[in-house]
C-alpha cells in the first residue's frame, strides 16, 4: 500500500504537471495555426512598418487606389551641369502635403519608389549643398510607371562676409613694420617698402615717417662723422677751423638733410600725390632690376599706384640746395651750390636703389614683407 506521504508527493507532483501544461498551451495553439494564418499575420506586420520603397496606401483617402499599389515613380537628380547628386533625400508627398514615402537617390542619381497605389502626388528633393526642390503635383493612374522630369538642383548660395579696412589703417600697419627695418640691426631703412602693393600713405602719414626718419639718432652720428671730414679736408674753407668751424659744418650738413628729407618726404610727396618710399622688385633679370634702382632717382610711383616723374625729389633736392645759400660761406654760395648738391641728392638716390635691390634686404631685420598685413 502507498503510504499517505507518498500520496501527497503525488498529488502535488501532479498538480506542478498541469501548471506546466496549462503555461505551454498558449505555444502549442500558436504552432497548431495553419500556413495561411501565419501568411496573414506576416503581412499586417508589414503594414505596421512599411519599407521605403515599398510605400503604403495613403489612409485619408487622397490616393485613388488604396488595395491595389501597381504603380512606381521613378527619376534622377542632378546638379545644374548635369552631374548625378547620388545620397540626395528623396520625397513623395501626398496633395495634403503629407509624407507618403522616403529613399536616398542612388549612385547615379536615380531613385524608384514601386508599390505606389493611383493618386495625386508630389516629388521634394533636398541634398547637401543645394537648394530644396520640389516638382508640381501629378497624378498616377493605377499600374503606370511615372517618370518624373529631370530633377536639376543648384547650389544653394553661400553667405561670406568680407571685412574691408581702412586703407589708411592697413598704410598704418605698414609703416609700423617699416620703421622697425635697420640695416645690420642699425641703419634705418625705412623708406623701403618690401610689399609690392602697399597701401597709399596719408598727408599725415608722410609727415610722421619723415620725422621719425630725420630725428633718429643714427642722423646725429652719420652728421658728426660727415662734418669731422670736411674739418679734417678743409671742405668750405670759410667755415675756418677749430670747434667754431666744426660747429658750423655740423649745422649746415644737418639742415641739409633734414630740410632734404622733410622736403622729399613730405611737403612736395603731400603736394604732389607721391609716394616718397623705394619699391623692392626683388624678381626679375639683374638688368631689369638695375634698371629699376638707378629710375628710382628720376621716377616714383604715386599715390594712386600709377608711375610718375620724381617730382618730389627733384623739387626738394633743389629747394634744399637754394636754402642752403643762407647759411653757406659767400665764398661757395650761387647757382653752382645749388645744382651741385641737387645732383648729388639725386645721384644719391640712384645708387641708394641699387643697394636697396641687390644686397639692402639681406641686410635689413625685420623687413615688412614678413611683419605687415597687405590690403
Amino acid at each position: 500500500m502507498t503510504s499517505p506521504g507518498n500520496l501527497l508527493r503525488i498529488c502535488n507532483y501532479a498538480r506542478m504537471r498541469a501548471r506546466f501544461i496549462f503555461v505551454l498551451l498558449p505555444f502549442f495553439s500558436v504552432l497548431s495555426v495553419p500556413g495561411s494564418a501565419q501568411q496573414s499575420a506576416a503581412r499586417l506586420t508589414r503594414v505596421a512598418d512599411p519599407l521605403p520603397d515599398a510605400p503604403l496606401p495613403a489612409q485619408d483617402g487622397s490616393a485613388n487606389d488604396q488595395t491595389a499599389g501597381t504603380a512606381s515613380i521613378a527619376g534622377v537628380v542632378v546638379d545644374s551641369d548635369g552631374a548625378a547628386v547620388s545620397g540626395a533625400l528623396v520625397r513623395v508627398l501626398l496633395s495634403d502635403g503629407r509624407q507618403f514615402a522616403t529613399l536616398k537617390s542612388g549612385v547615379n542619381g536615380e531613385f524608384t519608389f514601386t508599390q505606389v497605389p493611383a493618386g495625386s502626388y508630389s516629388v521634394m528633393v533636398d541634398a547637401s549643398r543645394f537648394t530644396s526642390f520640389k516638382t508640381p503635383p501629378f497624378t498616377v493612374a493605377a499600374g503606370q510607371a511615372y517618370s518624373v522630369p529631370e530633377i536639376s538642383l543648384a547650389i544653394a548660395g553661400v553667405n561670406t562676409s568680407v571685412v574691408v579696412r581702412p586703407t589708411e589703417e592697413v598704410a598704418a600697419e605698414q609703416i609700423k613694420a617699416e620703421e622697425k627695418q635697420r640695416a645690420l640691426g642699425i641703419v634705418p631703412n625705412f623708406y623701403v617698402s618690401y610689399i609690392p602693393d602697399a597701401a597709399p600713405l596719408t598727408s599725415k602719414q608722410k609727415l610722421s615717417m619723415a620725422v621719425h626718419d630725420t630725428f633718429d639718432w643714427t642722423s646725429f652720428v652719420g652728421v658728426s662723422i660727415g662734418a669731422g671730414i670736411q674739418q679734417a679736408n678743409n671742405s668750405f674753407s670759410g667755415y675756418g677751423q677749430g670747434a667754431e668751424g666744426y660747429g658750423k659744418r655740423w649745422g649746415a650738413l644737418y639742415a641739409d638733410g633734414r630740410t632734404s628729407d622733410l622736403l622729399s618726404h613730405y611737403v612736395f610727396a603731400s603736394l604732389l600725390h607721391q609716394d616718397p618710399r623705394y619699391f623692392y622688385q626683388g624678381t626679375g633679370t639683374k638688368k631689369s632690376r638695375l634698371f629699376h634702382a638707378l629710375s628710382n632717382g628720376f621716377v616714383a610711383r604715386s599715390d594712386s599706384g600709377k608711375t610718375m616723374p620724381n617730382y618730389a625729389y627733384l623739387f626738394g633736392d633743389i629747394t634744399s640746395a637754394a636754402i642752403s645759400n643762407a647759411y653757406y660761406p659767400k665764398s661757395d654760395r650761387g647757382a653752382g651750390l645749388v645744382f651741385t648738391n641737387a645732383g648729388l641728392g639725386i645721384a644719391g638716390r640712384a645708387a641708394q636703389g641699387v643697394i636697396q635691390e641687390f644686397i639692402g634686404k639681406r641686410l635689413t631685420k625685420h623687413s615688412s614683407d614678413s611683419s605687415a598685413t597687405a590690403p
